[in-house]
């Protein structure tokens, strides 16, 4: 199979929203964001940056990142937000290619490292990145604040 690889501009918000919503479906977790809200994040505040796989000229997958910070580097790192590939898609090198993609413009761009999370029950996933030479964190805990708790921090002055 051939893929090839796009950076995402405004007309691909409608690919980047179902390919997000598959996400969604394969990882049992909600998608609250829309079309537009994407549309404004990414392409207007440039919030993110978004890679897109194709099969021919369909979508097969994608990879969302953005900019980080390292202070004990001293430079900048890249955070992968997503990474996704349809299914019947898997297999066939894509992933691979999005993430070469990935360490491609880290390495262009000066960054230090390119992290990323994945859920504990996706074992296909964390024996691919394992492969790649990828290390698990084991040390380190995430932590997150939405909603109301985070509303509630934000206007305790």
């Amino acid at each position: 199979m051939e893929f090839r690889l796009a950076d995402a501009t405004e007309r691909d918000v409608s690919v980047i929203f179902r390919l997000i919503q598959e996400l969604g479906e394969y990882e049992k977790l909600p998608v609250v964001a829309t079309e537009d809200l994407l549309r404004e994040s990414l392409f207007r505040k440039r919030a993110a940056e978004v890679v897109i796989g194709y099969a021919g000229d369909e979508p097969a997958g994608y990879a969302l990142f953005f900019q980080t910070f390292s202070t004990f580097l001293g430079v900048p790192g890249m955070y992968l937000e997503d990474i996704f590939v349809l299914p019947r898609f898997r297999r066939y090198g894509l992933g691979r290619m999005l993430l070469a993609r990935l360490a491609q413009i880290a390495v262009e761009r000066g960054y230090g490292r390119v992290e990323w999370t994945v859920l504990d029950w996706n074992t296909p996933s964390i024996e691919f990145y394992k492969a790649l030479g990828a290390k698990p964190m084991d040390e380190w805990t995430l932590f997150r604040l939405t909603a109301e708790p985070l509303r509630r921090l934000g206007t305790s002055g």
